[in-house]
């Protein structure tokens, strides 16, 4: 990092950190009591604070790692000060925990939009900074900043999980994927992704020698049209079935092979992923997930996704392939009619903007679901389109566990969103100024109003005298 870069970003962080300290300071005075999900984990982690280890809620679904977290730093933080009473360990002094993590993860994207776009000479210091900021930013991951959920603290150990498994540190990354299951079981599916990026990176050193020994075959590495997915398919069984090349991509995946028999050790022992309330969170085959998904990513990357030069090719790789995407529109059409679910939550809780977003679009008519369908047609191939950088193999890994950590889900809801979305972001290429400008312009505003509905546009129940607010 050069100098003018690096004192550029600690600006940005510096600047960030002021401006969140002064909205989580606003956000602690309007709900100063646990709200929502926090009615669970804030007594969780007080009873831990407490040294009570062996209480637990069994309405809770995920593992301890965000109150064991907590206790590691704010009971050595309290004996350092001299705090006493209930200050310890009170709701504000948690949810302060997640501030701390948010700086963290806008140093951890920084890093790896360094490590991951470092061959890209044409990008600038300025460009990383802002891209990271903008990241930071995301206001689905912002927003529960300054609640105490375990989205920040998922989120940083999973990133930093990944940044050393770009770095080569394969045992520190599986270390730090197990602190990202302890925050959340489904991040055991990063795990899979951090081996996948060093199985990636072997077969498509293995595929270009491939070409190179049949130069006469002109087949692109990083394509993956059609026509060459006989090709690719069969050189995977054939590497894949070689004692020798398993041999080696043991060797080196082995931390991470280790972690994800642990995690199938855990879910055999456990009867389940899920601790606590299994009731709803049943796992189900939801492949229109992957539509809300696609949808979701459109929505907060238009800058990159929704511009009229990606359009005009869409229109004309869909003349030149009117029956691949014939079959694509019917597939979709069949997913959604067999695998739509409809969880209670979305139904009964008014709170959420899931709440609303299916009920103003989806439940219009019964036909809106099928004819949202061009567009996630769409969605489909620009989200693909703006991974063609990334090699046929990067892009197979990633599906299947985007595909892992989505279609499970019988709940519609965006923070299952975050992680993938922000892998996604990382890897894409950057933008001119002038775009990723708008993107950052988009987030501030989003932001804005999600915080204004929260602490101003109150309500109330019926049947409860509880401040109600609107939520991601």
């Amino acid at each position: 990092m050069e100098r003018a870069e690096a004192y550029g970003f600690s600006g940005a962080m510096s600047g960030a950190f002021l401006l969140s300290c002064l909205l989580f300071a606003a956000v602690s005075r309007r709900q100063r009591g646990p709200y929502m999900d926090e009615v669970f984990h804030v007594p969780q982690a007080q009873a831990y604070c407490h040294g009570r280890f062996l209480q637990w809620d069994p309405m809770i679904t995920t593992l301890p790692g965000l109150y064991l977290f907590s206790v590691g730093v704010v009971k050595p933080a309290a004996w350092l000060l001299g705090w006493t009473g209930s200050v310890v360990c009170s709701v504000g002094m948690l949810r302060f925990i997640n501030l701390l993590f948010s700086a963290g993860n806008f140093y951890l994207l920084y890093l790896l939009l360094f490590k991951i776009h470092q061959k890209n000479k044409a990008v600038s210091g300025f460009q990383r900074i802002l891209s990271a900021l903008t990241l930071a930013l995301f206001p689905t991951l912002y927003f529960f900043t300054f609640l105490y959920y375990t989205d920040p603290g998922s989120v940083f150990f999973t990133l930093f999980s990944y940044l050393m498994c770009l770095y080569g540190n394969h045992k520190t990354s599986a270390l730090l994927g197990f602190c990202g299951f302890m925050f959340r079981q489904t991040n055991i599916v990063w795990t899979v992704f951090c081996a996948g990026n060093v199985v990636a990176e072997k077969l498509n050193e293995a595929w270009k020698t491939e070409l190179q020994k049949k130069k006469d075959e002109k087949i692109s590495s990083r394509k993956g049209s059609f026509s060459d997915l006989t090709r690719i398919q069969q050189f995977l069984v054939e590497y894949l079935i070689s004692p020798k090349n398993l041999v080696t991509l043991t060797a080196l995946t082995w931390p991470y092979i280790i972690l994800v028999s642990f995690f199938f050790v855990f879910v055999f022992i456990n009867g389940g992923i899920v601790v606590g309330d299994r009731s709803s969170h049943e796992a189900c085959l939801h492949f229109p997930q992957l539509f809300y998904f696609l949808s979701f990513t459109v929505f907060f990357s238009f800058p990159h996704l929704l511009i009229p030069t990606k359009i005009r090719k869409f229109l004309l790789s869909l003349r030149k392939h009117p029956v691949q995407y014939g079959l694509i529109t019917v597939i979709s059409l069949f997913l959604i009619w067999k695998f739509t679910y409809v969880h209670k939550y979305l139904l009964a809780d008014n709170r959420h903007y899931t709440f609303y977003v299916w009920r103003k679009v989806f439940q219009r008519h019964e036909l809106v679901k099928y004819l949202l369908v061009p567009f996630y047609v769409f969605a489909g191939w620009s989200f693909a389109d703006t991974l063609k950088s990334k090699s046929i193999f990067w892009i197979l890994m990633y599906f299947v566990c985007l595909l892992a950590v989505t279609v499970p889900q019988k709940l519609l809801e965006f923070r299952y969103f975050i992680l993938p979305f922000l892998i996604y972001r990382l890897n894409i290429p950057f933008l001119s100024l002038y775009r990723q400008l708008l993107e950052l312009a988009f987030y501030i505003l989003v932001n804005a109003v999600t915080f204004y509905l929260f602490l101003n546009r109150t309500f109330q129940w019926e049947n409860s005298d509880e401040v109600q607010r609107f939520m991601w």
